[in-house]
């Protein structure tokens, strides 16, 4: 079954109509220069209010390693998701306590070079501009990713919404699929009837 991770939560409403869904993740930004940022007190009111199975992903862009250990503890999230120019060395230091998602930005297939170098859980696919670190609403060439030899499970992201998850699954074959942007009213605000075209067309594609 394909995992579906839901990004950019912001509220309780969205967060409890999400997990109804039977969706595996939900994925709060902690990046301050993101429409979709959430403070960590928010984000632990919320994960109180969330069943043990659902991975609460913590999403970082060139944190220090201390703040983001801080963060995590006082969010009470479960897996962490890298989204900036971090090291392979820096992602692996937090395998010790979380289950960890580095994410790469691709614009061509020289992209994904340096992807098996690192010892994350997953690997997240997004599509890359210079102008924003995640959250573009923009898709990239899925034939990037199309046949290569990933080391570990990915998780495609990039521009996906209800009437393009089907064919994006179809070409890549990935472990799970993100969205953010693509089930939204406006950025952090989600709309439920998306959010549940989204995991049809998915389970569809299944």
């Amino acid at each position: 079954m394909i995992r579906i991770k839901i990004c950019g939560i912001t509220n309780k409403e969205d967060a409890i109509r999400a997990t109804g869904l039977k969706v595996d993740m939900l994925g709060f930004v902690f990046y301050k220069r993101s429409k979709r940022y959430v403070d960590p007190a928010t984000v632990r009111d919320i994960a109180n209010e969330l069943p043990p199975s659902i991975g609460r992903v913590g999403v970082f862009v060139d944190e220090s390693a201390e703040k983001v250990r801080e963060i995590a503890e006082d969010a009470d999230i479960n897996m962490l998701q890298f989204h900036g120019d971090e090291t392979p060395e820096y992602c692996a230091a937090f395998k010790d306590g979380y289950r960890v998602i580095k994410a790469f930005r691709l614009k061509d297939r020289k992209g994904l070079e340096n992807v098996n170098r690192y010892d994350a859980d997953l690997y997240l696919l997004d599509t890359y501009d210079k102008d924003a670190e995640g959250g573009t609403g923009k898709v990239f060439d899925w034939k990037i990713a199309e046949d290569y030899e990933f080391l570990k499970p990915t998780i495609l992201s990039g521009g996906l919404d209800p009437k393009n998850v089907t064919r994006a699954i179809r070409t890549v074959c990935p472990y799970g699929v993100d969205v953010s942007s693509g089930v939204e009213k406006s950025p952090g605000k989600k709309d439920f009837e998306l959010m549940k075209r989204f995991v049809e067309a998915v389970r569809k594609a299944e």
